[in-house]
């Protein structure tokens, strides 16, 4: 098992730039495919508790949260964001990179390289 852990959408070119940047700098990570492989709300919430980023980072506002007529400002807590990202994981924000007590979403994505490289 690696010390670092990405949650990975192969059709996403910032993701793809997190799993890139890990091989160049030698790291291994666990890939984990969210949407295959979704998170449960109890795994969120534990996720959120070491995320650098404040939880409504962790929703992907664009396009489809639009469409679904979703606003920003009911998904400010863990519990509002888990809830949310349980019933829908393709609102997940990605990458998202784990390691040890640590968490962070790897956007912008010289973020992802600094946090792999440190």
């Amino acid at each position: 098992m690696a010390d670092t852990t990405i949650w990975h959408n192969p059709a996403c070119s910032t993701s793809r730039h997190a799993m890139d940047t890990a091989s160049d700098l030698g790291v291994d990570v666990d890939e984990r495919r969210y949407l295959s492989d979704s998170p449960d709300r109890t795994e969120l919430l534990a996720l959120m508790e070491i995320l650098v980023d404040p939880p409504a980072d962790l929703v992907r506002k664009d396009q489809r949260f639009a469409s679904m007529g979703l606003d920003p400002d009911d998904y400010r807590t863990p519990e509002q964001v888990a809830d949310l990202l349980v019933s829908e994981p393709r609102l997940i924000q990605r990458p998202v990179l784990i390691r040890g007590d640590t968490a962070i979403i790897g956007r912008p994505k010289d973020r992802a390289q600094a946090f792999l490289a440190g």
